[in-house]
């Protein structure tokens, strides 16, 4: 009987499932990954061969986080699970159950099918969105695990309601019954930089990419704690296998730029091959004159001018996790983008 343990990936074709996946596979874990149609697995597979000598340990399952169907499938003979799925939305839909819905809906699916399966632990791909970076009402304020977003604020858009509302629920859903033996750790990204593995990029991938092909015309005054995507991986497979991350929120965030100071990192690589990068910095009454016909842009408006910090003491501790910094994950990021044809070199 093989050693070799199974774990269950959800949104496996996203940016931070590609990177589990590829983690995972890459430590010789058999890997199940969630995709919403068999075509999309096999994307995946073609996009992970890239980057792998052998994908035989992987293998897909069909569902759809908003569908009983076929959960009880997916995960049955798992060890592990890692629900990383969650809609990111390029710009915040009109109606904001599009979001809220299939993140707090899909995270209970997914715990109660892990659960009655006898999954040792599920770790979650949660946000410092669910930690109150929407409401962060005084510069240079500090957020740690002890953080809630306020869900009811007028400042808390609709992203950081549903992760927020994902997460609350699965703290309340290990405090029932049909959790069992079970144990949950969430992980809270900061704003996810470092490189594509494919022909897509996501929605933060976007920003560099609107940067390097000069779509936006200045830098918005707008600070993220960043993290490289390759540390998200990471700390979710380290958490998976640490019985002391079991029951934890862990803040996961590397540093924290300026809009202004990512494009400095990015002109300083990219002036000598032709890139011209805007460094000037866009008036704030400008960028909320963007915003309203660029809805994209609407989910940094309550953070506008205001710097805040995101504590990562916890995750280095429990985990003994040290990030890359953030010019090797934006210029990594830039490379792949331009790699892939997402944005063409000059």
């Amino acid at each position: 009987m093989s050693d070799t343990k199974t774990v269950l990936v959800t949104g496996a074709s996203g940016f931070i499932g590609l990177h589990c996946i590829h983690q995972l596979l890459q430590g010789g874990y058999d890997v199940r990954g969630t995709v919403r149609s068999a075509a999309r697995g096999e994307q995946v597979r073609k996009i992970l061969a890239d980057h792998l000598s052998d994908t035989n340990a992987l293998s897909f399952a069909v569902v759809d986080l908003t569908r009983d169907e076929g959960w009880q499938a997916a995960v049955a003979g798992c060890d592990y699970v890692l629900h990383v799925a969650s809609p990111i939305p390029e710009k915040l839909p009109r109606d904001e159950n599009e979001l809220i819905i299939p993140a707090r809906e899909g995270t209970l699916r997914v715990l109660k099918a892990a659960a009655l399966a006898g999954v040792t632990k599920t770790v979650m791909t949660s946000s410092i969105a669910a930690m109150g970076a929407n409401n962060v009402s005084v510069n240079n304020q500090v957020l740690n695990e002890g953080d809630w977003t306020d869900v009811e604020a007028k400042n808390t858009d609709v992203y950081a309601k549903s992760k927020t509302l994902a997460e609350r629920a699965a703290w309340n859903f290990m405090e029932s019954s049909e959790s069992g033996e079970m144990a949950l750790t969430a992980i809270n990204p900061g704003v996810v930089f470092g490189p594509v593995l494919g022909d897509h990029a996501g929605t933060t991938a976007n920003l560099v990419k609107k940067i390097l092909d000069r779509k936006l015309p200045a830098c918005p005054n707008v600070y993220f704690p960043v993290v490289d995507v390759r540390d998200v991986a990471s700390a979710h497979i380290l958490a998976m296998t640490n019985s002391d991350a079991d029951d934890q929120r862990l803040a996961c965030t590397s540093t924290g730029l300026w809009i202004v100071e990512m494009a400095k990192i990015l002109d300083a690589e990219y002036a000598a091959r032709g890139f011209k990068v805007p460094t000037g910095k866009m008036p704030d009454w400008l960028f909320r004159t963007v915003a309203i016909f660029d809805r994209s842009m609407q989910s940094v408006l309550p953070n506008l001018g205001k710097r805040y910090e995101v504590e990562n003491r916890l995750i280095k501790e429990v985990l003994d996790w040290q990030p890359r910094g953030a010019e090797e994950m934006l210029i990594d990021l830039a490379d792949s983008l331009i790699k892939y044809g997402i944005v063409k070199g000059k």
